[in-house]
């Protein structure tokens, strides 16, 4: 079966340096689950978007997926009052 290839926007590297490591640490391992199973559980998807959003904690992961591509873009994350 051929790989997923993670993207990341660059802005998230910004929302991770705002974000505590230990946290950071878990967020990071939640988006390589992804790679597994991108509509894994606790995966929900946005209304009128097409992209999807995962909850680590008090975190949300907000990502795309390209099917025909293989390809999950990763667009934002951030703590939940702020993230939509």
């Amino acid at each position: 079966m051929p790989s997923t290839l993670l993207v990341f926007k660059k802005s998230v590297a910004k929302d991770l340096r705002r974000i505590p490591k230990k946290d950071v640490r878990r967020i990071l391992r939640r988006i390589d689950a992804l790679c597994v199973d991108p509509r894994g559980e606790g995966c929900l998807k946005l209304s009128d978007q097409e992209k999807y959003r995962v909850r680590q904690g008090v975190y949300r992961i907000i990502y795309e997926i390209r099917d025909l591509q293989l390809i999950i873009q990763i667009i934002k994350v951030a703590h939940r009052s702020s993230v939509y």
